[in-house]
């Protein structure tokens, strides 16, 4: 493998002359999608070129090994992340156990029976499987994305043996941990780039440099020129964070390094990796180049070689149809999928279903079976209760609908229980809100690094925990249920035709198990039994299963088939109230 790698390397840094970086946490601009007030970036296909350049599509590139070749993947298959719920932590707000108002590991340590006792017969914990740990290692700023040394742990987050205990706790209770990899960009305290800076002959091309200042802007017509002690460099998204130059193999070879000593000797499962599409600039193509895809071919084999269980799930911001390449192609193992989290959060919003439907439809056509993240926001987007204005039966629907979709769930802390949050970022990534004794919410015994949100005093854990119709509730049942059922994680997927522009209904089924879920998203109008009905041409499910256990709406009637095997208008209820939910399991 390791001579084609390089072969393949070398060709890049041939090739290719200007790298785009990551998207950054800090300076990223979301995408709202229900706000009015808010606007849409752009997320294109291919970005704004220099003047002589010319844009192409998105190649298919061929494999990097030869099928079959040691180290090589050949085909897509599930792997541990398909049976995972992640749940996404910023750890500087997550708990705080020393009292200086900085979240840190031991906090999460103290707090992993929270997010899962190990035990699945309890249902006081949440029952998540999985962790993605936002930026943790040394840093110049807060978020963390401009990383000045890939070796080292941020100091204020504790030491490595810190880090090494949560990992072997959070393991002992069968949770795995991924964190975030910042691949092509560096803050500029970084001893690289300081040499670059300098001229010094061994660092220079770690980095991209021009001699005069180019005149072409940025994918979304930013400036990504800076002026440094001797040239311009190229940062794509803010003159803090330079852009390493992948093309280069030597640098390529120093993230294979440190990709090893996290994986070998700091023991994580896997990592997130931040705006893949901008990883490499090819012939003035400054978005999902084929540089990109080719890189990130090379490093999914490199991990693979290591340990075929590495879960790697890379940030595409971009339409389905472009950010399902990145799995189809072999370069990660998921990408988030945030036309899907989009469309659940207009449905949930209300009063059209459509939205979710359809653009699940779209997922299951553009993606191998299960191989992408679902989610609702995460840290670079304004909150989902923000986004649902406060309505805690909104973010109920939107709660169902993701965790009973097909895919791979992420929960963005603070989720579960409504936390609120606007840009700028500082406020999408408030301290937790653990209880309602203020001023710090039970987060820290000293003064949390950000105020906490004003309405911890009725959203936080300790309420909703004794509150059995709160949102933190409804979360625990829905993440239990998806941990006892695969059927609910890997099972089959059929979009169902509802009758009704206002009913979300899909079916999730394997051999022992099927779930219908169905929905009215419309927060004022009643469905009625003449205005909906489940029709299907067939009908998956065999006919010795009966309705085993319901969630939601309760009392429903038994589906009929027709004389052709499917169903004919089956109405579970006469009426479906407004914002109503039902989870019907079907059993032998």
């Amino acid at each position: 493998m390791k001579p084609l790698r390089i072969l393949l390397q070398f060709f890049l840094f041939l090739i290719v002359t200007v790298a785009c970086s990551p998207q950054p946490t800090a300076i990223s601009t979301a995408i709202p999608t229900i706000t009015p007030t808010s606007t849409t970036p752009p997320t294109p296909t291919e970005t704004p070129l220099p003047p002589t350049a010319t844009a192409t599509a998105i190649p298919t590139i061929p494999p990097t090994l030869t099928p079959g070749a040691v180290g090589s993947v050949t085909n897509l298959q599930p792997g541990w992340w398909n049976d995972a719920v992640f749940y996404e932590i910023f750890v500087r707000s997550f708990k705080d156990s020393s009292g200086d108002g900085i979240g840190d590991f031991n906090g999460i340590t103290e707090k992993l029976d929270y997010l899962n006792d190990g035990n699945p017969n309890t249902t006081t914990d949440l029952g998540v499987t999985a962790l993605w740990l936002m930026p943790i290692m040394a840093s110049g700023s807060y978020h963390g994305y401009d990383v000045n040394n890939y070796y080292t742990v941020n100091p204020q987050y504790g030491s490595k043996l810190d880090f090494l205990r949560l990992v072997d706790e959070a393991h002992k209770r069968g949770i795995r941990i991924i964190i975030d990899l910042v691949l092509n960009h560096t803050g500029l305290d970084n001893s690289w780039f300081r040499l670059s800076d300098r001229g010094d002959p061994k660092y220079r091309d770690w980095y991209i440099w021009s001699k005069t200042k180019p005149s072409y802007t940025g994918p979304w017509g930013e400036q990504v020129w800076y002026a440094g002690k001797d040239g311009y460099y190229y940062a794509v998204f803010w003159s803090g964070m330079p852009d390493l130059n992948l093309a280069n193999p030597v640098v390529t070879k120093e993230v294979d390094n440190f990709v090893s000593f996290w994986l070998n000797s700091m023991n994580v499962d896997g990592f997130r990796l931040d705006a893949i599409p901008y990883f490499l600039e090819d012939n003035g193509v400054l978005a999902n180049s084929k540089g990109t895809h080719a890189w990130l071919q090379a490093f999914y084999q490199y991990n693979k070689s290591i340990d075929p269980s590495i879960y790697t799930v890379g940030e595409a911001w971009m339409r389905t149809d472009v950010a399902s390449a990145y799995v189809s192609n072999h370069e990660v193992d998921n990408v988030f999928e945030f036309d899907l989290a989009s469309a659940f959060l207009r449905s949930a919003a209300g009063p059209l279903a459509t939205s979710a439907s359809d653009q699940l439809k779209t997922v299951l056509a553009n993606y191998p079976a299960g191989q992408y993240g679902v989610f609702l926001t995460n840290h670079d987007q304004p909150r989902t209760m923000t986004v649902l204005r406060g309505d805690v039966k909104k973010a109920k629907l939107a709660a169902v609908m993701m965790l009973t979709s097909p895919g791979v769930p992420y929960i963005y802390y603070g989720e579960e229980i409504g936390m609120t949050g606007a840009k700028p970022d500082e406020n999408l990534r408030r301290p937790m809100q653990w209880t309602g004794n203020g001023p710090t919410a039970g987060f820290t015994s000293g003064t949390p690094w950000e105020p906490v949100a004003n309405d911890y005093r009725t959203a936080n854990v300790a309420v909703e925990s004794a509150d059995p119709n709160s949102l933190l509730s409804l979360y625990r049942r829905l993440i239990h249920l998806r941990n006892q059922y695969p059927a609910l994680r890997t099972g089959q997927t059929i979009v169902l035709n509802s009758g009704s522009p206002l009913v979300y209904a899909i079916l999730r089924y394997d051999e022992k198990d099927a779930f219908l879920i169905l929905l009215n998203v419309d927060d004022s109008r009643k469905v009625k039994a003449d205005s909906y009905g489940i029709k299907t041409d067939s009908w998956p499910i065999p006919a010795n299963f009966k309705i085993s256990s319901v969630m939601g709406l309760q009392n429903p009637a038994k589906p009929q088939m027709n004389a052709a095997g499917g169903l004919e208008d089956y109405r579970p209820y006469p009426t479906l109230p407004p914002q109503s939910y039902t989870i019907l399991h079907f059993a032998p």
